[in-house]
């Protein structure tokens, strides 16, 4: 049996979805109000299907990828900055070209170092090593053991990040993350608002983004 006392809190909420149901039910007998109301039944189950998909992007990054592709945020080049729009799930996302492949990275001031999925160290065709001295890492699910590569360029706007060193684990899952030790590289950054500004000691001309 399931608990009802968790479903409590839900009480107005159910009833008033009930009691709209019923009264939809009524009007729709209604010739010219019937059209409105089965409108208005569209639009709220639209409204219904995007807040699940939004929903279900914070948990699912399979999802989350899908919904970043129609997400506003970029990053974009004014003068000699690259700025980075805030996106919807309080983030700062760009797109980064290395290895011959494009990755979304989560731009993360908190990790000390750039790491990357084994999918996209793969992808990259980066040579993955075992160090000679053990990497521990401290994340959310615990301390994880990672390995070590060298990524030659990594461009995202301006900006030219060159023989960057990062650290590969499966136990990143899908996330790729841009660390201090990419941050550090610029002649500065800063958080003006819901922007981020990448700033370069040297300015390179933004690569054109292909499809």
């Amino acid at each position: 049996m399931p608990d009802l006392a968790h479903f409590t809190p839900h009480l107005p909420t159910f009833a008033l979805l009930l009691g709209v149901v019923v009264l939809a039910g009524t009007l729709r007998r209604v010739p010219i109000v019937g059209r409105v109301v089965n409108l208005a039944i569209l639009l709220g189950l639209v409204f219904v299907l995007a807040m699940l998909v939004d929903e279900r992007g914070r948990m699912d990054p399979h999802v989350g990828r899908f919904m970043r592709a129609f997400d506003s945020s970029a990053e974009e080049v004014t003068g000699k900055e690259t700025r980075v729009r805030m996106s919807r799930d309080g983030h700062f996302w760009v797109t980064a070209r290395f290895g011959g492949t494009t990755r979304r990275m989560l731009v993360d001031s908190g990790a000390t170092i750039t790491a990357l999925s084994a999918d996209s160290a793969t992808e990259a065709g980066l040579d993955v090593e075992q160090p000679d001295f053990p990497v521990l890492l401290r994340t959310a699910n615990g301390t994880i053991h990672a390995q070590t590569a060298t990524v030659d360029e990594l461009q995202l706007g301006n900006v030219v990040a060159r023989d960057l060193p990062v650290v590969v684990s499966p136990s990143f899952g899908n996330v790729d993350v841009l660390g201090m030790n990419f941050l550090s590289r610029l002649q500065s950054w800063r958080v003006d608002g819901d922007t981020l500004v990448l700033v370069p000691h040297h300015p390179q001309r933004a690569a054109v983004a292909t499809s």
